[in-house]
């Protein structure tokens, strides 16, 4: 009986990794923005302009962690992510009631904040669903899950474009698919184990980076993402402007390297049981700069997305081993090391808005492809430098 409460009390909240993945949509919307709407503007302004989409959303990272987490502690867990999944709704008819550059990017930074609120508020939920041994692989599932959601982002954009008639009919699905976990979260009983509550500001915790480990290892994160961001918003204007794609079909590029990503994370798990994750880390970072190198020369679209493919899967276990690393670091410190860290995905703000610069600057993607290929470079420094941390092997 007590299996199948829990079975029962876990799905919805897994299902809440699927809405998460959401965030992912950036890639898509960007190309279709800069072709939909930013056609009026000089050619040197658009990739800066459409790059504003991912900084709009992953600036919220930046601004609304840390809140989240005190406020949490007022409310509750579960409040938090319903909480979040109200703003996803909001954030998700803004498009198809008027659809311009500034309500896109309305919108892009209302599912910024409501991400945030849902990352911070939904890992937590699930500790209070699932105990021992079974929590590492429910973390996994629900991030199998996310990745789930990121691999089929193009798939539906496709099909409302093919059977709908228009791609922005995404937001109203993707807006029944968040009332439906709302709905589902809120019909389950789920028992929250008090948590004391702890006098924490952006001070107290930005003054953990005083630690250089920990500013290093902050870096990293903010690398990490801002290099998976990078490529989800490149991979599809690459293939517009080198192979001629419409937006529609460039739009798969974005499912290749998911697709390799979700592959990556699932064979992964296996992986770091049984090998050295410092060893992980250096070969996957290491094939990732190899084939970021080869893309920024090769014009071939079948060699372009088996690259995708190549990124993807080396970058997929590469922010869980650098999370890893941080908490292990200073274990005294884990509550305040993981809102950093969150704070970090900032870097798919501040990547983006470079290679839109860069790329706007040289007249070519890349521009894009470069400044990508510098975070992995700073991936690969934090990898083989010999900063290796207790516990971390």
């Amino acid at each position: 009986m007590e299996k199948k409460v829990s079975v029962s009390t876990i799905l919805p909240v897994l299902f809440g990794f699927f809405v998460m993945g959401f965030c992912d949509v950036v890639g898509i919307t960007s190309a279709h923005v800069k072709e939909d709407l930013l056609g009026a503007y000089s050619l040197e302004f658009r990739d800066t302009l459409s790059n504003l989409i991912p900084v709009a959303l992953f600036s919220m990272f930046l601004i609304f962690s840390v809140p989240t987490g005190i406020f949490m502690n007022r409310i509750g867990r579960k409040k938090t992510v319903l909480l979040s999944n109200v703003i996803t709704i909001v954030a998700m008819f803004i498009p198809l009631i008027e659809y311009t550059f500034f309500t896109s990017l309305i919108a892009f930074a209302l599912l910024g904040i409501a991400n945030t609120i849902l990352q911070v508020s939904l890992n937590p939920l699930l500790t209070n669903v699932v105990k021992g041994d079974k929590l590492t692989s429910s973390l996994t599932a629900g991030q199998f899950v996310k990745a789930i959601s990121s691999f089929s982002a193009p798939f539906i954009a496709a099909f409302a474009a093919n059977q709908l008639g228009n791609w922005q009919y995404i937001f109203p699905i993707y807006a029944v698919i968040t009332l439906l976990s709302t709905v589902w979260l809120m019909a389950t009983t789920i028992i929250e184990e008090p948590v004391e509550e702890k006098a924490s500001s952006f001070a107290s915790v930005i003054g953990i980076l005083k630690d250089r480990t920990i500013l290093l290892i902050f870096l990293g994160i903010l690398f990490v993402v801002g290099v998976d961001v990078g490529v989800n918003t490149a991979s599809s204007k690459i293939l517009m402007e080198r192979c001629g794609l419409s937006s529609i079909e460039a739009g798969y590029g974005p499912s290749v390297y998911f697709a390799f990503r979700t592959l990556g994370a699932f064979l992964g798990a296996f992986f770091l049981a049984k090998y050295s994750s410092v060893k992980f880390f250096k070969i996957n970072i290491a094939g990732a700069v190899l084939a970021l190198l080869t893309l920024i020369f090769v014009g071939d679209r079948f060699v372009i997305f088996a690259l995708y493919g190549i990124i993807g899967f080396t970058i997929a276990n590469i922010f869980p081993i650098i999370f890893g690393m941080a908490i292990q670091s200073r274990p005294d410190k884990a509550n305040e090391i993981s809102g950093l860290m969150i704070t970090g995905v900032f870097g798919g703000a501040v990547i983006p808005f470079l290679m839109g610069l860069t790329s706007d600057a040289m007249g070519s993607q890349v521009g894009s492809v470069i400044v990508i290929l510098a975070g992995a470079l700073y991936l690969s420094y934090l990898a083989f430098s010999g900063k290796r941390e207790q516990g971390v092997s």
